[in-house]
């Protein structure tokens, strides 16, 4: 919704205040995940966290490293239980590492790998046995629950504190927003890591906060993909990114029908969500949100141009920009994306502030001219880049996967589309792009690709 300009200061709230469980699942019985084929009860998964918060070491912070998303479950509730807060870097790099267990000094990491690490590390145990049935957690809302950490595509990685309490309440907003109370039994299917705001929204606490069951697995491959949700049946709730969309729509052959996708962390063309509700048969919600703020609002993206808000998410202009803050948002948030409200609870959105690019006196931004290249026939995958730093650049860049297609017939295309101020002065054809996890482009890893071009 929209409210008048919030100021900086931690949001106070009577509801931080409230206690809220661990899970939401009515009985012992419920299944909370699956794992290798093998259904995890509430009764096991609660005996298994109990088990696990007994063997934590007694350290302030943990970076939870498990890669397998039941472990990785586990691992966040037993640390919530022992009052330690999750450290969640953007990265598992050896650097990144290192320089948040500087900043974080009482730290260990919790980890289902066999990598060296250069602090203390705890194995997560193949052993733990529960000692019989354990009750529901109830934890403060207040309670400090983990420490996200921006990319650092624009400098050092700038740490983004969770409470408990703004945790579950956006999930449960997310939830009401979804419909997923009409999907008893639904099982969520994650490509994203569980690592990530994202993932974890919409993974783990949107599991544990609605009674659904989470796949432990780390899916990335369509045949995977597919398999998993033939497995779930229409309950499934796949939550993923354009880029895997991509990747699953251009593979349609044997997939069944899901219940109901998610995609976030980049702008989905419009065709693409089409092509998406016509190859899994269901409805596809996009949601927009980012680090600082968490999820912000959604939209059916075949239907809807505009986002609404989710409950608890309130937007106002100030300084810099649009502001998110309310019961779901940890205090106030700017957001890094230009903001044109349509109503109190609506909005259209624009590019990110920091893609806007000036060429000759003529303005656009970098998602655009993305959009334009990535709809070319022949396109798999491309980018523009601005080599400079800064809003006005005096050229621009294109890194593109277009196997076959003649460089020629892409400029020419791109010309149909695009003011010729923004024709790139370099079109460099590559294999595949350097994309993450989330499917985003580091931007050092672009540039590393494109100087090194011939």
């Amino acid at each position: 919704m929209l409210r008048d300009p919030p100021t900086r200061a931690p949001a106070q709230n009577t509801a931080a205040e409230a206690e809220y469980p661990i899970t939401r699942h009515a009985g012992d019985a419920d299944i909370v995940a699956v794992r290798r084929g093998v259904a995890i009860t509430r009764g096991a998964f609660l005996g298994d966290v109990a088990a696990l918060a007994a063997r934590l070491p007694g350290h302030r912070y943990v970076i939870n490293l498990c890669a397998d998303r039941y472990r990785f479950m586990v691992g966040f509730a037993a640390a919530i239980c022992r009052g330690q807060v999750s450290l969640l870097p953007p990265t598992d790099a050896p650097g990144v590492l290192q320089a948040v267990a500087q900043d974080y000094p009482d730290v260990y990491a919790l980890t289902d790998s066999a990598a060296a690490l250069p602090f203390p590390s705890l194995a997560f145990p193949d052993d733990l046995d529960p000692n019989g049935p354990a009750g529901v957690p109830k934890i403060p809302g207040a309670q400090p629950a983990l420490i996200l950490f921006t990319s650092g595509s624009t400098g050092r990685p700038a740490p983004v504190p969770k409470s408990w309490g703004v945790l579950v309440r956006s999930a449960l907003a997310a939830g009401a927003r979804l419909g997923v109370a009409g999907m008893g039994g639904a099982t969520v299917i994650g490509t994203v890591p569980h690592q990530h705001s994202y993932g974890l929204e919409s993974t783990i606490m949107l599991g544990l906060q609605h009674g659904l069951t989470v796949d432990a697995g780390g899916l990335f491959f369509p045949a995977d993909i597919r398999a998993a949700i033939a497995a779930a049946g229409q309950k499934s709730i796949l939550v993923t990114t354009p880029v895997h969309l991509r990747a699953l729509v251009a593979e349609p052959g044997g997939m069944k029908p899901a219940g109901l996708i998610l995609s976030a962390t980049a702008p989905l063309p419009l065709a693409l969500a089409a092509e998406a509700e016509t190859c899994f048969r269901a409805p596809l919600i996009e949601i927009y949100g980012c680090t600082e703020a968490g999820q912000v609002a959604t939209r059916r993206t075949v239907r809807d141009a505009a986002w609404r808000c989710l409950a608890g998410v309130n937007l106002a202009a100030g300084e810099g920009g649009t502001w998110a803050s309310g019961d779901a948002v940890e205090g106030t948030a700017r957001l890094h994306d230009e903001i044109e409200h349509t109503g109190p609870e609506t909005f259209l959105l624009g590019g990110r502030s920091a893609d806007l690019v000036d060429v000759a006196g003529k303005r656009t931004s970098l998602g655009y001219l993305n959009h334009q290249l990535l709809g070319i026939e022949g396109v798999k995958d491309g980018v523009f880049l601005a080599p400079e730093t800064g809003k006005a650049v005096a050229r621009l860049a294109v890194l593109v996967v277009a196997p076959g297609v003649p460089a020629a017939a892409i400029l020419a295309a791109l010309r149909a589309r695009i003011d010729a101020a923004f024709l790139p002065r370099k079109l460099v054809f590559v294999d595949a792009l350097p994309r993450n996890a989330l499917g985003k482009l580091p931007r050092d890893a672009l540039l590393r690709l494109l100087h090194g071009a011939r």
